[in-house]
């Protein structure tokens, strides 16, 4: 994904998603995913399909059980 891209998509969703945090995060290393953060939680990471000349992006998005708030008890 090209520097132009990765910004675009980023005001894109946080337009979308209203988070001025988000933050969309070239690949730590070549060839790596393009990967999706809010403040310094890492959310998932961001795909480039081009098929048939129309390119469209995925966001895989991560949550880990652990993270989640446990349910109330039952009675």
């Amino acid at each position: 994904m090209t520097p132009a891209e990765i910004a675009a998509l980023q005001a894109h969703l946080r337009r979308l998603l209203g988070s001025r945090e988000l933050e969309i995060r070239p690949p730590p290393r070549r060839g790596g995913s393009v990967e999706l953060w809010v403040g310094e939680e890492f959310l998932g990471t961001v795909h480039r399909d081009a098929e048939e000349g129309e390119v469209s992006y995925a966001v895989q998005m991560v949550v880990l059980a652990e993270d989640l708030p446990k349910p109330a008890a039952k009675r």
